[in-house]
């Protein structure tokens, strides 16, 4: 009989978060893959696990998909990542998409989820949320992927780093504004554990005047946009477009036929575009 697949969640931070499910399961397979052996070998050896370890990671994970398909037709095999739950940010996507091709059963172990602590404990809407990872590095990149997010009316969840997390929250204030609500957590479940909830611009400020380092792994939650915002939005759209075509005072009272917003209103949003272009 062909072996079972498991994707363990381990803790993101303090140890006893671990299921008693998780531990049998990593006591008993035959194999555990992991991101990084070293650091998941000091999880095992705090619960006195001792069990075989093989990487897996996003610079091997294809090439050791058939050796992975050959192991689990005689024994069990783990997953777990560095901290949290497997596939998160984290490599084993095509390993498990693999996996699922050839009727293998993958079993999935729920645990610690550092975007799902993060949200509960944001303070922000939790109905309806979404989950974009990392932003890109590149500084271009990661404002073109917010200016994009701009309308998204869901309460978005972010992962930074220490070194970018002031950069995102001023890109963030650019384009969301500064009453836009936001909930930055730092190294949640862990003895410096802090969450700081409040609007972009007073969040922003707290990080550049170092009164919260920006050491640690960061979530960030950050408000989706409300009706009124995304009417708001709507209407520059339109200003903006009527401007490029036709002289201020013609596109504003046309603007102001078409959104049924003030004149003074809309030309304030006028003069907007012309201190953000200069």
């Amino acid at each position: 009989m062909a072996g079972k697949f498991y994707i363990v969640a381990t803790p993101i931070g303090n140890l006893q978060d671990i299921s008693s499910r998780a531990l049998d399961i990593l006591t008993n397979v035959g194999l555990i893959l992991a991101e990084d052996t070293r650091y998941s070998q000091r999880l095992l050896n705090s619960y006195n696990i001792k069990n075989q370890l093989a990487s897996l990671h996003e610079h091997n994970e294809e090439k050791s998909i058939n050796k992975i398909v050959a192991d689990l037709k005689h024994k069990d095999i783990a997953l777990i990542s560095d901290a949290g739950t497997p596939l998160i940010s984290d490599p084993g996507y095509k390993l498990v998409r693999e996996l699922k091709n050839n009727d293998f059963a993958v079993i999935p172990i729920p645990g610690p989820s550092a975007l799902i602590a993060a949200l509960s404990a944001s303070g922000l809407p939790t109905d309806k949320f979404c989950f974009e990872g990392f932003l890109p590095k590149n500084p271009k990149a990661r404002q073109n992927y917010l200016h994009k997010l701009r309308t998204e009316t869901r309460t978005m969840i972010f992962y930074e780093s220490p070194k970018r997390v002031i950069k995102t929250l001023e890109l963030m204030l650019k384009m969301s504004g500064e009453h836009r609500k936001v909930a930055v957590a730092r190294e949640l479940s862990k003895k410096h554990e802090n969450i700081i909830m409040g609007n972009l611009a007073d969040v922003h400020k707290i990080f550049v005047t170092k009164q919260e380092p920006a050491r640690g792994e960061f979530v960030i939650v950050l408000d989706g946009v409300t009706t009124e915002a995304e009417n708001e939005i709507e209407t520059a759209k339109i200003l903006k477009i009527l401007l490029d075509e036709l002289p201020a005072s013609q596109a504003i009272r046309l603007a102001s036929k078409i959104t049924d917003v003030g004149k003074n209103k809309l030309y304030a949003t006028a003069l907007n575009f012309d201190s953000t272009q200069d």
